[in-house]
């Protein structure tokens, strides 16, 4: 099992204000200047999926992250269970 430290937590929602995208945050890398706003923006949004990944290969997790809220955004529909599937790699308990 990971340490707190040796992972990411994450969370893709779709926003329902403003432009009704999907983005993501990285809770665990937040900072003190953003931390409060970014998580505000992301409780007001539609939580879409959460989860952890290892720490160690976050870059090559988010990558594929992306690729999803990419194709979110571009109007595909996505099980969450296809996300899942591409992130059983990188995932942490």
């Amino acid at each position: 099992m990971a340490f707190e430290s040796e992972k990411v937590m994450f969370e893709i929602y779709k926003e329902r204000t403003y432009t009704g995208r999907y983005r993501v945050v990285y809770y665990t890398e937040l900072d003190d200047h953003n931390k409060e706003w970014e998580i505000n923006r992301a409780m007001a949004g539609e939580s879409f999926y959460d989860g952890f990944v290892k720490d160690y290969r976050k870059d090559e997790a988010k990558l594929v992250i992306e690729q999803f809220v990419e194709r979110l955004n571009g109007g595909e529909r996505i099980d969450p269970q296809e996300l899942t599937s591409a992130l059983a790699g990188f995932a942490a308990q």
